[in-house]
């Protein structure tokens, strides 16, 4: 195979990604963003350049991979072009989103998207804790504490919760007890929705499987010489899995919503 022939066969891969890339959204009540990184020459420097991707949950029920993109950081400039590209597109009819806590892209949320409900990512917010935790025998007691507020039935009753760990910790681990005063109200959002789907929305998981095998795909390679290539390699994972989802069953009930 020449370098002519992969060069042609790459341009031909790019229009029909970057066709996919730009296709019109649609409504989607739930959006997750997350993001990983993967090391990239850039300016003749290797650098860690962030995959930044969107899942989306439609109102049919299925899951969608909503867009990918590639950038060096994680900064609000950057989520912000990405947010706003998937809104000029079309996306709409949001209801809820969830991540993991970024200031990049918290601010670019608050930008984009004013007003509506983010649910902070519950399994980081665990693992944040544990920093917080400064003897080890009360790590597991911390973290039941914790899921004793994510598994509440209603707001009212998970405030309470906090309340009750807030005081219970004020005094033998007052850093930890002044860290889920501050933080860990972010993870109860969801609540404000239907039970049968929190376990599916109280954490960005949902997204994990396009990570996971983008970092298994990408390990192969090593170091990618520019960042189309990145993109290149990410868009053509995330066609593969976004149509799995949605030939496949139906991920959440919507009629409940």
């Amino acid at each position: 195979v020449t370098s002519m022939q992969v060069s042609r066969a790459a341009q031909a891969l790019d229009g029909a990604f970057e066709q996919w890339r730009a296709r019109t959204l649609e409504q989607c009540p739930y959006v997750t963003l997350d993001a990983t990184y993967q090391k990239v020459r850039i300016g003749g420097c290797v650098v860690s350049a962030a995959v930044l991707v969107a899942l989306g949950v439609r109102s049919d029920g299925k899951r969608v991979i909503l867009g990918v993109s590639v950038a060096t950081s994680e900064a609000e400039v950057h989520w912000r072009k990405f947010i706003e590209s998937l809104l000029a597109r079309g996306l709409h009819g949001i209801k809820l989103i969830i991540s993991d806590d970024h200031s990049g892209l918290k601010a670019a949320l608050a930008a984009t998207l004013p007003g509506i409900p983010w649910q902070r990512c519950q399994f980081h917010l665990q693992q944040n804790a544990q920093s917080y935790v400064s003897k080890l025998a009360l790590r597991s007691e911390v973290a039941e504490d914790i899921r004793t507020i994510f598994n509440a039935t209603t707001e009212a009753d998970a405030k309470q919760a906090i309340r009750a760990a807030t005081s219970k910790y004020e005094k033998s681990e007052p850093k930890l007890s002044e860290w889920i005063s501050e933080n860990i109200e972010e993870g109860l959002a969801v609540l404000r929705f239907p039970p049968a789907h929190r376990k599916r929305l109280r954490t960005s998981n949902s997204i994990e499987r396009l990570n996971k095998e983008i970092r298994r795909r990408t390990r192969v390679v090593g170091l990618f010489p520019n960042e189309a290539s990145l993109l290149r390699l990410v868009t053509a994972l995330a066609l593969e899995v976004s149509e799995d989802w949605e030939s496949g069953r139906i991920y959440l009930s919507m009629n409940l919503i």
